[in-house]
């Protein structure tokens, strides 16, 4: 990135979406790209109070800041930026401004280069655009375009999922109302529960996908969890996939567990958006779910994923941390079942 065009044309692929009414901060060290963080505009007050210490633990010695929208929403931001920087021990390499096809520097007042109107530019001629594609790198329109990308299906494919759904939940109570042993019944449907995780990250590995009946049942599995936990104790990045077709396909009052497993790969792999954008859909059906709040707190302190690195426990300590399976274990999921939302309209 060797002029403020070359900045504005990469910032899309680097985010995942073309920006508005936000602030980016690129954390570079010795010419490589380390951290790109973004927000929403206007900022609430502390918003980047997480900023300096982020910058330090990645070793970062250089930002480009970039604000995008109107002046008197984005200077208040840029200028909060430029002040701690100095404590960070960072230098700002550019401050940019862009709106409406044009950007101002906070850096440069020659107006021979950076004219009081403004510098007109087009990402999409660049050379940066042009290799970031070829690359495979996508930036959608805007972050509502990213959004959507995680929304439940509907059509044919709702309904079908209604319909696997609306037989699990018939097969579980089913085998409750006839069980003389809730303790033993639980942990059978915890054992096979288990199974299904790990039966699905191999399905997905291999690059199978899994049926209506398969994404339904597992879908009632993780409302348990210890269950939801197998798959954290395997999480990968390589597992986003998975959580991300969970997400969009499992009824919405299901969707909490996989949408944050689907936010813990997307973290580990550096999707921070995304990760942010499947903890809006989790935290929007269970404002309470505590994996998604532990989660987004973490995102929003800009933490690193490292912390979890050889942190996350094994399934053999899960199970001596949790003690033996016991029929209290269901109750998550039986609140779940006693919620059955109405079949989808047909479209």
């Amino acid at each position: 990135m060797a002029s403020p065009s070359d900045v504005l044309a990469a910032v899309p692929y680097l985010v995942g979406f073309h920006p508005k009414a936000s602030l980016v901060v690129i954390g570079i060290d010795h010419g490589a790209t380390k951290v790109v963080a973004r927000w929403g505009l206007p900022l609430e007050s502390g918003t980047l109070d997480p900023l300096a210490p982020l910058l330090q633990r990645e070793s970062v010695t250089e930002i480009v800041i970039i604000g995008y929208g109107p002046g008197d929403v984005v200077t208040p931001a840029v200028d909060e930026v430029r002040r701690l920087a100095p404590r960070a021990g960072v230098h700002v390499g550019e401050a940019l401004r862009a709106h409406e096809g044009r950007y101002w520097s906070y850096i440069c007042d020659v107006p021979g280069c950076c004219p009081a109107e403004g510098t007109p530019y087009d990402p999409s001629t660049s050379e940066i655009a042009a290799e970031a594609t070829v690359r495979g790198l996508v930036a959608l329109p805007d972050r509502e375009a990213l959004e959507r990308t995680l929304a439940p299906v509907t059509g044919p494919v709702r309904m079908a999922m209604h319909r696997a759904t609306s037989h699990a939940v018939a097969e579980v109570r089913a085998g409750l109302t006839a069980t003389p042993d809730v303790d033993a019944y639980a942990r059978q449907f915890v054992s096979e529960g288990l199974a299904r995780v790990r039966s699905a990250v191999r399905t997905h590995a291999g690059g199978g996908r899994l049926d209506d009946a398969e994404a339904a049942r597992l879908g009632l599995d993780l409302a348990i969890i210890r269950v939801r936990d197998e798959a954290w104790t395997l999480m990968d990045e390589s597992h986003a996939p998975l959580w991300k077709d969970l997400t969009r396909r499992l009824e919405p009052r299901f969707t909490p567990p996989a949408a944050s497993l689907l936010a813990m790969a997307s973290w580990r792999g550096g999707n921070n958006v995304q990760a942010t954008i499947a903890l809006e859909r989790a935290l929007a059906v269970d404002p309470g779910y505590s994996m998604a709040n532990l989660l987004m707190h973490a995102l929003q302190n800009l933490l690193s994923p490292s912390v979890l690195r050889n942190r996350l426990p094994t399934p053999a300590e899960l199970d001596a941390a949790m003690g033996p399976v016991h029929a209290a274990w269901l109750l998550p999921l039986v609140n779940v079942l006693d919620d059955e939302a109405p079949p989808p309209p047909r479209e």
